[in-house]
Protein backbone atom coordinates (compact mmCIF):
# COMPACT_ATOMS: atom_id res chain seq x y z
CA UNK A 1 0.00 0.00 0.00
CA UNK A 2 1.29 3.45 -0.84
CA UNK A 3 2.69 5.11 2.26
CA UNK A 4 1.27 8.53 1.42
CA UNK A 5 -2.13 7.23 0.35
CA UNK A 6 -4.75 7.82 3.05
CA UNK A 7 -7.50 6.05 1.06
CA UNK A 8 -5.78 2.67 1.19
CA UNK A 9 -5.28 2.27 -2.55
CA UNK A 10 -2.58 -0.27 -3.32
CA UNK A 11 -0.39 1.43 -5.91
CA UNK A 12 0.54 -1.85 -7.58
CA UNK A 13 -3.00 -3.14 -8.27
CA UNK A 14 -5.46 -0.32 -7.79
CA UNK A 15 -7.44 -2.43 -5.28
CA UNK A 16 -8.79 -1.00 -2.07
CA UNK A 17 -7.13 -2.62 0.91
CA UNK A 18 -8.89 -2.62 4.25
CA UNK A 19 -7.12 -1.11 7.25
CA UNK A 20 -4.29 -3.57 7.70
CA UNK A 21 -4.42 -3.24 11.46
CA UNK A 22 -7.89 -4.79 11.55
CA UNK A 23 -7.59 -7.71 9.12
CA UNK A 24 -3.89 -8.18 8.54
CA UNK A 25 -3.68 -6.49 5.14
CA UNK A 26 -6.19 -8.78 3.46
CA UNK A 27 -8.23 -7.80 0.43
CA UNK A 28 -11.94 -8.58 0.30
CA UNK A 29 -12.98 -10.15 -3.01
CA UNK A 30 -16.47 -10.81 -4.29
CA UNK A 31 -16.37 -13.31 -7.13
CA UNK A 32 -19.19 -15.35 -8.61
CA UNK A 33 -17.74 -18.83 -9.07
CA UNK A 34 -19.70 -21.39 -11.05
CA UNK A 35 -22.84 -19.31 -10.53
CA UNK A 36 -22.44 -18.94 -6.75
CA UNK A 37 -21.47 -15.60 -5.18
CA UNK A 38 -18.40 -15.95 -2.98
CA UNK A 39 -16.94 -13.34 -0.63
CA UNK A 40 -13.49 -13.94 0.80
CA UNK A 41 -10.62 -12.15 2.45
CA UNK A 42 -7.39 -13.01 0.66
CA UNK A 43 -3.80 -11.87 0.72
CA UNK A 44 -3.25 -9.29 -2.03
CA UNK A 45 -0.71 -11.60 -3.70
CA UNK A 46 -3.07 -14.61 -3.94
CA UNK A 47 -3.26 -15.90 -7.49
CA UNK A 48 -6.70 -16.75 -8.83
CA UNK A 49 -5.66 -20.39 -9.29
CA UNK A 50 -4.66 -20.63 -5.62
CA UNK A 51 -7.89 -18.91 -4.54
CA UNK A 52 -9.92 -21.48 -6.48
CA UNK A 53 -7.95 -24.49 -5.29
CA UNK A 54 -7.11 -23.55 -1.68
CA UNK A 55 -9.90 -21.21 -0.58
CA UNK A 56 -12.79 -22.77 -2.49
CA UNK A 57 -11.48 -26.35 -2.76
CA UNK A 58 -12.13 -26.41 -6.53
CA UNK A 59 -9.20 -28.59 -7.47
CA UNK A 60 -10.16 -29.30 -11.08
CA UNK A 61 -8.18 -26.24 -12.13
CA UNK A 62 -4.61 -27.51 -12.17
CA UNK A 63 -1.28 -25.80 -11.62
CA UNK A 64 1.21 -26.93 -14.22
CA UNK A 65 3.87 -24.29 -14.51
CA UNK A 66 3.04 -21.01 -12.67
CA UNK A 67 4.42 -19.17 -15.70
CA UNK A 68 1.37 -19.17 -18.02
CA UNK A 69 3.13 -21.54 -20.41
CA UNK A 70 1.00 -24.68 -20.12
CA UNK A 71 -2.67 -23.66 -19.81
CA UNK A 72 -3.54 -26.32 -17.21
CA UNK A 73 -5.07 -23.54 -15.09
CA UNK A 74 -7.41 -22.19 -17.80
CA UNK A 75 -10.78 -20.96 -16.51
CA UNK A 76 -13.39 -18.58 -17.90
CA UNK A 77 -13.38 -15.06 -16.49
CA UNK A 78 -16.52 -13.18 -17.55
CA UNK A 79 -16.85 -15.68 -20.41
CA UNK A 80 -13.27 -15.40 -21.69
CA UNK A 81 -10.63 -18.13 -21.34
CA UNK A 82 -7.80 -16.95 -19.08
CA UNK A 83 -4.86 -18.61 -17.39
CA UNK A 84 -5.66 -18.29 -13.72
CA UNK A 85 -1.98 -18.42 -12.72
CA UNK A 86 -1.53 -15.00 -14.33
CA UNK A 87 -4.26 -13.18 -12.41
CA UNK A 88 -4.56 -12.16 -8.82
CA UNK A 89 -7.80 -13.08 -7.08
CA UNK A 90 -8.19 -9.36 -6.37
CA UNK A 91 -8.17 -8.66 -10.11
CA UNK A 92 -11.20 -10.96 -10.48
CA UNK A 93 -13.15 -9.01 -7.84
CA UNK A 94 -16.65 -8.32 -9.17
CA UNK A 95 -16.25 -10.87 -11.96
CA UNK A 96 -17.74 -14.22 -12.81
CA UNK A 97 -15.43 -17.25 -12.96
CA UNK A 98 -16.34 -20.63 -14.40
CA UNK A 99 -14.14 -23.62 -13.66
CA UNK A 100 -14.24 -27.16 -15.03
CA UNK A 101 -16.49 -28.05 -12.08
CA UNK A 102 -19.06 -25.51 -13.26
CA UNK A 103 -19.61 -26.52 -16.87
CA UNK A 104 -21.85 -29.53 -16.36
CA UNK A 105 -25.62 -29.05 -16.35
CA UNK A 106 -27.87 -31.04 -14.02
CA UNK A 107 -25.18 -33.67 -13.58
CA UNK A 108 -24.69 -34.07 -17.33
CA UNK A 109 -21.22 -33.58 -18.76
CA UNK A 110 -20.68 -30.60 -21.01
CA UNK A 111 -20.66 -31.59 -24.72
CA UNK A 112 -16.92 -30.81 -24.85
CA UNK A 113 -16.26 -33.18 -21.94
CA UNK A 114 -18.29 -35.87 -23.70
CA UNK A 115 -16.34 -35.32 -26.93
CA UNK A 116 -13.01 -35.64 -25.09
CA UNK A 117 -14.20 -38.87 -23.49
CA UNK A 118 -15.62 -40.36 -26.70
CA UNK A 119 -12.59 -39.44 -28.82
CA UNK A 120 -9.90 -40.33 -26.29
CA UNK A 121 -8.78 -36.71 -26.06
CA UNK A 122 -6.90 -37.32 -22.84
CA UNK A 123 -4.23 -39.57 -21.54
CA UNK A 124 -3.07 -38.80 -18.00
CA UNK A 125 -5.77 -36.11 -17.68
CA UNK A 126 -3.68 -33.40 -16.04
CA UNK A 127 -4.05 -30.90 -18.90
CA UNK A 128 -7.62 -31.92 -19.70
CA UNK A 129 -9.52 -29.35 -17.58
CA UNK A 130 -7.54 -26.50 -19.11
CA UNK A 131 -7.85 -27.97 -22.61
CA UNK A 132 -11.60 -28.38 -22.22
CA UNK A 133 -12.04 -24.81 -20.94
CA UNK A 134 -9.88 -23.40 -23.76
CA UNK A 135 -11.74 -25.51 -26.34
CA UNK A 136 -15.14 -24.30 -25.12
CA UNK A 137 -13.94 -20.73 -25.51
CA UNK A 138 -12.53 -21.50 -28.95
CA UNK A 139 -15.87 -22.88 -30.17
CA UNK A 140 -17.70 -19.91 -28.72
CA UNK A 141 -15.54 -17.65 -30.91
CA UNK A 142 -15.40 -20.00 -33.90
CA UNK A 143 -18.26 -22.56 -33.91
CA UNK A 144 -17.07 -24.29 -37.11
CA UNK A 145 -13.28 -24.44 -36.87
CA UNK A 146 -10.96 -26.27 -39.21
CA UNK A 147 -8.28 -28.60 -37.86
CA UNK A 148 -5.76 -25.78 -38.28
CA UNK A 149 -8.05 -23.37 -36.38
CA UNK A 150 -8.22 -25.83 -33.46
CA UNK A 151 -4.46 -26.35 -33.40
CA UNK A 152 -3.88 -22.58 -33.42
CA UNK A 153 -6.63 -21.96 -30.89
CA UNK A 154 -5.18 -24.43 -28.41
CA UNK A 155 -1.51 -23.55 -28.90
CA UNK A 156 -1.37 -21.96 -25.43
CA UNK A 157 -2.31 -25.27 -23.80
CA UNK A 158 0.31 -27.98 -23.54
CA UNK A 159 -0.15 -31.73 -23.29
CA UNK A 160 2.95 -33.70 -22.46
CA UNK A 161 1.37 -37.13 -23.05
CA UNK A 162 -0.31 -37.03 -26.45
CA UNK A 163 0.44 -35.88 -29.96
CA UNK A 164 -2.68 -33.65 -29.86
CA UNK A 165 -4.39 -35.66 -32.61
CA UNK A 166 -7.21 -36.91 -30.36
CA UNK A 167 -7.53 -33.55 -28.64
CA UNK A 168 -8.08 -31.86 -32.01
CA UNK A 169 -10.43 -34.68 -33.01
CA UNK A 170 -12.40 -34.14 -29.80
CA UNK A 171 -12.82 -30.40 -30.38
CA UNK A 172 -13.89 -30.96 -33.99
CA UNK A 173 -16.41 -33.58 -32.82
CA UNK A 174 -17.85 -31.17 -30.26
CA UNK A 175 -18.25 -28.57 -33.01
CA UNK A 176 -20.59 -30.83 -35.00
Amino acid sequence: MGQDDPQGIDDTRGCVVEDSSSIGGLVKVNITVNGVAKESDVEPRTLLVHYLREHLQLTGTNIGCDTSSCGACTVHLDGEAVKSCTLLAAQADGSSVTTIEGISTNGEMHPMQKAFMENHGLQCGYCTPGMVMAAISLLKENPKPTEEDVRLGLEGNLCRCTGYHNIVKSVLAAAK
